[in-house]
């Protein structure tokens, strides 16, 4: 059954054409994930198929029997009202007579135990999930969500993803969670260009099927091009255009023309040179911190490596933000230290793009960073650094308050990457970032020359970039697990059995594993020394250039200058053989490590 029909939708902002001419259906059975760059007019349409916003041209028909749950990307509350007065308040603002007893078991299920505590008290997230409370509470045909998974924790995600996966109805959403996308979807739809393309399978098929696409895209546009090439030469010519044939060539010229394809090759591209890290990095040496009665940090000790990958873990309001800006040195531990090495240069990615201002043009904001970058293509402009991160030059004077969400954030990462660091921090990145730039994001941080700390929600970008993960536990204690997202879960599964079994001692006794090496750890392992030979050859050989050069300073400088960075490289290598043959040596042991 066809629950909603759109035809030749249309709508625009200013001078920017968002939608132009998108038609199409939504059946009963569909759970469609709308993917597309960020700006392109994703949430606008969402808002039209719910009916909060009307098209300037085209019309949307809507079954009868229609019955729609709309969730925001960022629902309005009212500070003053309890959870529970709140989400009843989303029911009536709905239509919906749902009794109060569904309401509280479904904020009981995202997890709220105290219905009277007010909204001005909660965090993004949990604002969200008592609006996410009411929307699933109704009784509708069809969820229309933007970020759903956005600020949401872990738990609650997967509960979500099960909880749609067995919804009988339709959904329309917004989400940039892939794993999320590949496990609830049966149709992606992407928006391009004002224009749509619906694919019949979850993500993982969408990759495959949109490759094919424009592949047979290009293909056209090959032979268009071909077909183009010999017309023009005709015109060239000089051909009469008096006879009837000659007109209708002319004809058929004109809409060769009119038809080329537009290859977006705008990519966005991010290749900042980073500042010099030295040996030493960060270390963390027994910090805790608590807030009244609650224990955040329990004698937590790292030292970070150059090139760790971490990523951190726990429920909303458990301590993460807390821990990076200890790191930091935003906020004091009660004790312990972070002690940081005199060439680190953090730069903090956050939640809520803390630095920008509405008002500013977005030329000025990053004019204000630097006129000019350095990268490893030579010095690029602040006005061609913002048309590689896909700002048009259009854009370049608007305000910053005009832009979309996503585009905000996008805007704020470029702030970031601009400013040469060479370790980063980023709580949260994923929210309100489009697929395409944390692709991009994610082959970034691969080549990245520095540590990475990474507070998320988002399991596939966990899972892309981590090799060891800190989770939030009880009491304020953080384990330490070895690998991403995945690897924590499947080491969690057994202990919290183990924990639910063993009722008769509630002490907390810590669990262990057999200490093991990483996939990356391993493989840097089996090709370690021979990467040090190869540096001691060159080094050796740049040894005997020196000695060779006599009296030509500038090539004696350029040898000196390759040898300076080759003496780093080098110490890093001896530094990382000694970590893994340690490691080796401990896992041939069989020591065993705490992961609770």
């Amino acid at each position: 059954m066809v629950l909603l029909t759109c035809e030749n939708l249309k709508k625009s902002y200013t001078e920017k054409t968002l939608i132009t001419d998108v038609s199409m259906s939504i059946h009963d059975e569909d759970k469609i994930g709308f993917v597309g760059v960020n700006g392109t007019g994703k949430s606008t349409l969402l808002k039209m198929v719910a009916g909060v916003l009307e098209p300037e041209g085209g019309q949307i028909i809507r079954n009868r029997e229609l019955k729609i749950g709309y969730l925001p990307q960022n629902p309005p509350y009212d500070e003053n009202l309890t959870v529970m007065e709140q989400a009843m308040e989303y029911l009536r603002q709905a239509g919906s007579n749902a009794e109060d007893y569904r309401c509280r078991a479904m904020l009981n299920k995202l997890g709220f135990e105290n219905y009277d505590e007010k909204m001005s008290t909660l965090s993004g997230g949990q604002r969200k999930r008592v609006a996410m409370a009411a929307v699933l509470t109704q009784d509708s045909n069809l969820l229309i969500l933007d970020e759903p998974t956005n600020h949401m924790d872990n738990d609650v995600i997967e509960w979500l993803e099960d909880f749609l996966k067995s919804y009988k109805g339709a959904i329309f959403m917004i989400t940039h969670d892939r794993y999320f996308l590949d496990r609830v979807t049966n149709r992606i739809v992407e928006i391009d260009g004002g224009k749509l393309y619906s694919y019949d399978g979850n993500y993982d098929y969408y990759l495959e099927a949109k490759a094919a696409r424009e592949e047979m895209a290009l293909a056209a546009e090959r032979k268009r091009l071909a077909i183009y090439k010999k017309e023009l030469a005709w015109i060239r010519r000089g051909a009469r255009a008096r006879t009837t044939k000659a007109k209708g060539r002319l004809q058929r010229f004109e809409e060769l023309e009119a038809n080329k394809l537009i290859v977006d090759d705008s990519a966005l591209e991010v290749n900042t040179v980073t500042s010099r890290l030295g040996r030493k990095i960060i270390e963390i040496e027994g910090i805790s911190k608590a807030y009244g009665d609650k224990q955040l940090i329990s004698d937590f000790s790292y030292t970070v490596l150059r090139n760790d990958r971490i990523g951190i873990l726990g429920n909303n309001g458990c301590g993460k933000s807390t821990l990076l800006k200890i790191i930091m040195g935003e906020v004091e531990p009660d004790s312990g230290a972070v002690d940081k090495g005199e060439t680190v240069r953090i730069r903090y990615f956050s939640q809520e793009n803390e630095q920008l201002d509405d008002d500013q043009r977005i030329i000025k904001y990053i004019e204000e960073i630097a006129s000019n970058i350095k990268t490893k293509d030579g010095y690029m402009s602040a006005s061609q650094m913002l048309e590689r991160f896909l700002f048009p030059p259009y854009m370049h004077s608007v305000k910053i308050g005009a832009l979309s969400g996503g585009e905000k954030r996008r805007l704020y990462l470029l702030s970031i990457l601009m400013q040469a660091p060479n370790v980063l921090i980023f709580d949260e990145p994923t929210n309100d970032l489009d697929i395409d730039t944390l692709t991009v994001l994610e082959d970034y941080l691969d080549d990245f020359p520095g540590a990475v700390i990474i507070v998320s929600h988002d399991r596939y970008f966990l899972d892309r970039l981590t090799v060891r993960t800190f989770a939030f536990e009880e009491g304020g204690y953080i384990g330490h697990y070895i690998g991403g997202y995945s690897d924590w879960a499947s080491q969690r599964q057994p202990e919290e059995k183990e924990k639910t079994e063993s009722k008769g001692d509630t002490r907390q006794k810590p669990k262990q594993k057999k200490l093991k090496f990483s996939y990356h750890e391993g493989k840097e392992y089996e090709t370690i020394e021979e990467d040090i030979a190869k540096l001691e050859e060159r080094a050796a050989a740049l040894e005997k250039e020196m000695h060779l050069c006599g009296s030509d300073y500038g090539k004696l400088a350029d040898l000196n200058k390759e040898k300076d960075e080759l003496d780093e490289q080098l110490m890093y290598k001896m530094e990382r053989w000694e970590y893994l043959e340690d490691l080796a040596a401990r896992i041939a042991a069989g020591e065993m490590v705490d992961v609770e």
